[in-house]
């Protein structure tokens, strides 16, 4: 299992960074997991323009995603499980009302629950983290 730090590479060879790598991954860890905007950040961590400037180059370049995978394979590792792959995968769906930026060819209609709009699709593994297969949704 490789190490996450080795998928974050230095941008600028100009000056030495204000802020810590760390200190970046921080600031996008708790906004994805509080899930709040990009401006609210505490002044705990770097500028909101600093950290959703790195959030956008690592996403682009696969590095979040890489991210995620090998911290999901260390935590199945210290629980005992395989860390590559798992053997129950939970799917579930949710209907969203009202969404008038969805294009035509994603909207329709929810007949269990009479709802107009769309419906969303997630699987998970049995530990409830977003599951890393190649199935559409």
């Amino acid at each position: 299992m490789g190490d996450y730090r080795a998928f974050i590479t230095q941008e600028k060879k100009t000056k030495p960074p204000t802020w810590t790598k760390r200190e970046i991954l921080d600031g996008i860890f708790y906004q994805l997991k509080n899930g709040c905007n990009w401006g609210d950040l505490p002044k705990d961590f770097p500028p909101y323009s600093t950290v959703y400037w790195h959030y956008k180059q690592w996403r682009v370049e696969g590095v979040i995603e890489e991210i995620m995978k090998i911290l999901h394979g260390q935590l199945r590792e210290k629980i005992n499980k395989k860390p590559e792959w798992t053997t129950l995968i939970l799917i579930d769906s949710q209907a969203v009302k009202n969404t008038c930026n969805a294009g035509s060819k994603s909207r329709g209609f929810c007949f269990y629950k009479a709802t107009n709009g769309i419906k969303r699709h997630l699987a998970v593994d049995s530990l409830g983290f977003p599951s890393w297969c190649a199935f559409p949704c």
